[in-house]
């Protein structure tokens, strides 16, 4: 197995860790755990991509796990925040749906013609700010429980959520025109 699928595989090991210090809050500075955990995981898609492009390493296994440990990162800490209170449920589900949408396009693409859809900018674009603000959210909290900052961290949250959430369905959108002939009902 080459570097750039071992980096991936960690990325997925490093799922259930990161949960685990972002939901017991008896571990001190569990918040800052937790980043530390998700900002490793979130080097290392970087790093896996970077390094199987440079050095031709790309296989099918890491076509098919990296943006699938993507994804699951991430969403995982989506959720996880609607349940400890850090986002709004509406603008995940608007998250997940969109991840879905471009999936399903995805694979109907390929399918039919045998097109790849390649992430495009804006995706790019809307993955590392969710990324980013994933971080910051971890950092506020982490904050917050260890010195009593003064401003409202919830809304300072759900304004990267938003944010997050708005550049997630502005992609979509781009997705969807760019490949509409895709998923024609007509043919």
């Amino acid at each position: 197995m080459n570097l750039p699928n071992k980096l991936t595989i960690l990325r997925v090991v490093l799922i259930p860790l990161f949960l685990v210090f972002l939901f017991i809050e008896k571990i001190p500075g569990n918040y800052f755990l937790a980043l530390a955990v998700f900002a490793i995981a979130s080097i290392t898609d970087a790093l896996d991509g970077h390094i199987a492009r440079k050095n031709n390493l790309v296989t099918n296994f890491g076509k098919f796990l990296d943006p699938l440990a993507d994804k699951v990162l991430v969403m995982s800490a989506l959720v996880a925040f609607i349940e400890i209170g850090l986002a709004p449920s509406i603008a995940v589900i608007i998250i997940l749906a969109r991840e879905f949408m471009v999936t399903s396009l995805r694979l109907v693409a390929n399918k039919e013609g045998g097109k790849v859809i390649a992430a495009g900018m804006m995706g790019k674009i809307k993955t590392a700010f969710t990324m980013v603000a994933i971080v910051a959210i971890l950092f506020i909290q982490g904050l917050d429980n260890v010195i009593d900052i003064s401003f409202n961290v919830i809304l300072v949250g759900n304004i990267l959520i938003w944010t997050a959430t708005a550049l997630t369905a502005i992609s979509g959108i781009q997705y969807l025109w760019q490949y509409r002939t895709e998923i024609d009902p007509t043919k």
